[in-house]
This record gives C-alpha cells, sequence and structure tokens, in this order.
C-alpha cells in the first residue's frame, strides 16, 4: 500500500509523533494508516489516537426533549458556510424535532417521516440540495428515554439553540425533583462534552477497541523483557486502566478530578434522598467517525497543467 507525505503528515498529527518516526511507522506497515498508529503506540512513541474526535465533516448536530425523552440527530453539509445557513439550521431543528415522534432510531424511516412544512424529511432534504446548491445527509440519530426522571440537553458552543458541533443528551432516572435533576445533568452533559467517554460502563466498551487495547499492551509488555506473569499482569493493568478512563461511570469528574462520576450521581441521591441512577446518554460529535478527503490544491493545479 503506497503512501504520501501528507499520510506521514496526517499520522504526525494524529499521534504527535517524530515525522522520521512516523515515516517508519508508515514504510512498516506499508502505508496503513490505522496499523502505523498501533505500532507507534506501541512503541511508546504515540499517545492514544482518538480517530473519532476529530471533526472531519461539516454541518450540525440538533437535540431535542419532550418530557421524558430526548434524541439527537447529525445533518452534514460539504462546508461550514451552509451550517450558518438560516435554511439549513431551520431543517436540521423541525428534522430533530419530527425525530422525537419517531417510533426507533432508524434514520431510514426518520427520512420517510411527514416534515412539518409538508412532504417528507426526505423531499425537503432534496429541496435543500437543490437551492443551497451543496450536498446534504440525515447521518444518524438516537435517542434516550427514562420513565420517571428528566432528560437533559446541553450544546457545547452552540450555534443556535439547540444547535451546534456537540450535543449531548444524559438521561437520569430518579424520583427526585427536577430542581435537583437538572442542574446534575447540566454537569454531566459537561463533563461528557469534554471527557469524551465511549461507553456508560466498561462493559459497554467495544470488544473490538478492547481487542485493540490488549494486543498493543502486549506487545509493550513484550519489550519490558519481564516474566510471562508479569506481562499477563501489566496488560491486564493497562486495559483495566483504559476501561476506566473510557466508560463513563468510571471517569473522574471534570468538575473535581478526583470523583468517579457514579460517585457524584450517588452522593447527589442521598442529597436529595432519593435515588438517582444515570440511565444512558448521547454524545454527537459533528463529523466524528468520517474522514474528509483533504485535496491539495497546488498538486492539483500542477496535475492539470500537466507539470505533475
Amino acid at each position: 500500500m503506497a503512501y504520501t507525505a501528507t499520510d506521514v503528515k496526517n499520522l504526525r498529527e494524529r499521534t504527535g509523533a517524530g515525522m522520521m518516526d512516523c515515516k517508519k511507522a508508515m514504510d512498516e506497515t506499508g502505508g496503513d494508516m490505522e496499523a502505523a498508529v498501533d505500532l507507534l503506540r506501541a512503541k511508546g512513541l504515540a499517545a492514544v489516537a482518538k480517530k473519532s474526535s476529530r471533526t472531519a465533516a461539516e454541518g450540525l448536530v440538533g437535540v431535542a426533549v419532550s418530557g421524558t425523552k430526548g434524541v439527537a440527530v447529525e445533518v452534514n453539509s460539504e462546508t461550514d458556510f451552509v451550517a450558518k445557513n438560516d435554511q439549513f439550521q431551520d431543517f436540521v431543528r423541525k428534522t430533530t424535532e419530527v425525530a422525537l415522534g419517531a417510533a426507533s432510531d432508524d434514520v431510514e424511516a426518520l427520512k420517510a417521516a411527514a416534515y412539518p412544512d409538508g412532504g417528507t424529511v426526505s423531499e425537503k432534504l432534496t429541496n435543500n440540495v437543490a437551492t443551497i446548491g451543496e450536498n446534504q445527509q440525515v447521518r444518524r440519530m438516537k435517542t434516550v428515554a427514562v420513565s420517571n426522571g428528566v432528560v437533559v440537553p446541553y450544546m457545547h458552543n452552540a450555534a443556535a439553540p439547540n444547535l451546534g458541533k456537540i450535543g449531548v443528551l444524559v438521561a437520569l432516572e430518579s424520583e427526585a425533583g427536577a430542581d435537583v435533576l437538572e442542574p446534575l445533568g447540566k454537569q454531566i452533559a459537561m463533563h461528557i462534552a469534554a471527557a469524551f467517554p465511549l461507553a456508560l460502563n466498561a462493559e459497554g466498551l467495544d470488544a473490538d477497541m478492547i481487542a485493540r487495547e490488549r494486543k498493543i499492551a502486549a506487545e509493550k509488555a513484550a519489550e519490558s523483557g519481564k516474566p510471562a506473569e508479569v506481562q499477563a499482569k501489566m496488560v491486564d493493568g493497562a486495559v483495566a486502566k483504559f476501561a476506566k478512563d473510557n466508560a463513563l461511570l468510571s471517569q473522574l469528574f471534570v468538575m473535581d478530578n478526583k470523583t468517579p462520576v457514579a460517585q457524584v450521581v450517588e452522593q447527589a441521591g442521598k442529597a436529595a434522598g432519593a435515588k438517582i441512577v444515570l440511565k444512558d446518554y448521547v454524545r454527537f460529535q459533528l463529523g466524528e467517525g468520517i474522514e474528509k478527503e483533504v485535496s491539495d490544491f497546488a498538486a492539483e493545479v500542477a496535475a492539470a497543467a500537466g507539470l505533475g
């Protein structure tokens, strides 16, 4: 697999490793970006690379809450200019409201649903593409709900009310009053926006992700030259730390950086005289998991002129 200087530059930006180390990693992995990231991490030359936290597409995330149910929706566009367009913002806002009434998190079903101004969400989207002149798509949605309690929305750096680039929903199940649950939910939502948990608890972490971390930890342990039983403990410890750092309930609360989120919730419940359960959450960051193609304008001009 071939690679370019831009690939080496991107690897350096993702890992923080030196340029020559990045080039060597790309050589050793045949230009496989993900394998190169893992190789650099195994050698201790890179920090944990959270590829999915990189914003690689434009558009908006919308959040909406009604009663004990909330939903987050991501709608992508090609440029940030469209995200600032009133017509596009109105579409994201109304589509998110339509999603509140959906029976599931099926995007195709959402697109087929009736749009408030007439027609379907899909037909309105097609009309927007034609009038705005840029490709757009409804990418994903997720709903959370409680039987008793609150769903608290939060938008980090909002572009407009309930619209922005990082949307969060926190579902708190409890008989405690909204005067207790709302501020607690807001603080937890701010934590989620900043700390980027990958699952509610360790059991919810992706199995492939855990396997990947175990492989990297095993490679690091093997380089230590220590006995096999010691290496096994090193690997287990590294995987346990990864799980603790990336599961919401075990993360240290960003407000004090010492209390696990689970304990924060438990203490709030004791103070309120009613048990509080952090049932679920949503964190949508615009463009996470999408790789945007980066064009080299100079190379394009050279190619067009027959100089490349």
